[in-house]
């Protein structure tokens, strides 16, 4: 009887045993996956899951003394070379999953009422062009416009970059870096920075300066003087 009642007694110290450390190592887990969420270090939400704020088109905005303060220290130099530029070194349009690339994403998440087939395609939704108010429901009459363009980003610092970096600037969901706009507007603005080409809504001016110094500003590109003057003057379009 004694040595069977050891025995007892080592299965139930063992059991106890056991459960603790169980519960020490679920306090161990638990405290790791707050921490990566809630950390400091967490990612942004991948794809078109970035949504504009009340009032902005687009995501990623900032309000205008940020924006002011953002422009001012922007490094000011003059254009660089073209040497060597071409639209294949910015990837796009990169594939974001459930067979939709950037563009089906731009579109579905600036459109209302957008439905799309089973490729992703935006069949049917308006739009509201941001540069010239045009009201759009044709999918086909929009372009997917590059807030920084490509050529303009390479002129300003993105020659460095290597081709990982030159994708995620021109597929970039999360910044104010992409909308959908008319045809007609996109192809009047090319590659133009701010002090050559302004949208011919005033209205959106506001938005427009914003949105392109947070850009610049996030990818460390310069800006001209004559630039700098025209984005001091559209974010003075804001309201205060």
């Amino acid at each position: 009887m004694g040595f069977m009642g050891r025995q007892a007694g080592l299965r139930g110290a063992a059991v106890a045993v056991a459960l603790l450390l169980g519960l020490a190592g679920c306090g161990r887990s638990g405290g790791l996956t707050d921490g990566r969420q809630g950390g400091a270090t967490g990612k942004p939400p991948a794809g078109g899951d970035a949504k504009p704020a009340a009032g902005d088109v687009l995501p990623g905005m900032v309000s205008a003394a940020v924006a002011r303060t953002q422009l001012a220290a922007l490094v000011v130099a003059k254009p660089g070379t073209m040497a060597g530029y071409s639209r294949d070194k910015f990837t796009h349009w990169a594939e974001q999953g459930d067979k939709c690339d950037t563009r089906e994403v731009v579109l579905r998440r600036g459109g209302k009422n957008v439905k799309q087939d089973a490729e992703c395609r935006a069949v049917s939704g308006t739009w509201k062009s941001l540069y010239d108010g045009a009201d759009i429901s044709d999918a086909s009459k929009l372009d997917i416009d590059h807030m920084v363009p490509l050529a303009e980003g390479w002129r300003s610092g993105a020659a460095g970059w290597d081709a990982a970096k030159r994708k995620a600037f021109a597929n970039d969901l999360t910044r104010p870096q992409l909308l959908a706009v008319s045809a007609a507007s996109n192809r009047s603005k090319g590659d133009q920075s701010p002090d050559l080409w302004q949208p011919p809504d005033k209205a959106s001016w506001c938005q427009y300066g914003r949105a392109w110094t947070t850009v610049k500003s996030y990818y460390g590109l310069t800006v001209t003087q004559p630039e700098k003057a025209m984005l001091t003057t559209m974010i003075d379009t804001c309201a205060s």
